[in-house]
This record gives structure tokens, sequence and C-alpha cells, in this order.
């Protein structure tokens, strides 16, 4: 398992841009960690870092935000999703068959239906400034 530590939102955003290489058409990495975390500023740099011209915001309210590009960077807030039902509302399955990228919020709420290869990322607050990211090496470099 790799770790970084960062020690603000700024250098969160520089660990989410240096996933870009790690996904392509069809990658899904799942975010793990509480609120305030730095997850939805990681997506920020993963946008960034997949030269995605948008605005990221948490998807707390729509539960989804389309991202564009090709393939689309789609980010996910599960935090509601309690069953199958509201998976299957969110659109994850449409867009995981469509070949985007994925980037899911609170993944735990959706663990059952990650596919295989899905990289996890979590995130743990050491103190008011500094998290801790840990994730799996992708598949391609185990």
């Amino acid at each position: 398992m790799a770790e970084r530590i960062t020690n603000s939102p700024a250098e969160t955003e520089a660990v989410g841009a240096s996933f870009a290489p790690l996904v392509s058409s069809g990658g899904v990495i799942a975010l793990y960690g509480g609120l305030g975390m730095g997850k939805t500023a990681f997506v920020r740099g993963l946008a960034a870092g997949l030269k995605r011209d948008a605005e990221v915001s948490s998807p707390t309210f729509a539960l989804v935000n389309d991202y564009g590009g090709n393939p689309p960077l789609v980010h996910f807030d599960m935090y509601r999703v309690t069953g199958w039902e509201d998976l299957y509302t969110t659109g994850f399955f449409d867009y995981l068959d469509a070949g985007a990228i994925l980037v899911i919020e609170w993944s735990e709420h959706v663990e059952g239906a990650l596919p295989e290869g899905t990289i996890r990322v979590y995130f743990t607050r050491l103190d008011e400034s500094r998290r801790k990211i840990c994730w799996d090496e992708p598949p391609a470099s185990r």
C-alpha cells in the first residue's frame, strides 16, 4: 500500500493529479474517509490531471457530477445510497458500461458493486490541516 502525507488542500489536489496516469476508460477510484477529509480536493486534482476544465464540487446533493472529457470523468457521492435500487438510480452501472472514469466518495456504501481492479484510496485526518492518504497499488503495477 502506498502512502502520502499532505499538509494542505493544494497538496491533496497534487496527489489526486498524480492518479491521472493510473486510470483509463472504465477505471474506478473508490474514496474512503469521513467529512472534511479532502476527498473532493483529491477529485479536483484528478480532474486537472486528466485535463478536464471543470468546476469540481462535492456531488452531495446531486449524487453525481459528470465533468465530461473522453472518456468522461464522473464523480459520485454514495453517502445516501442504501441499496441496489438507489445505486441503479444514480446511473452508476450505465456510466461504468460506457467506459467512464468513475471516482466515488463514500465507497463503503457500495463496496459490493465495485468492479475488480478498483483503486481504493483511504483518507485519515492527522490534525487540522494534515491528512494521510493511502491507496492500493493499481492492478497494472502489482
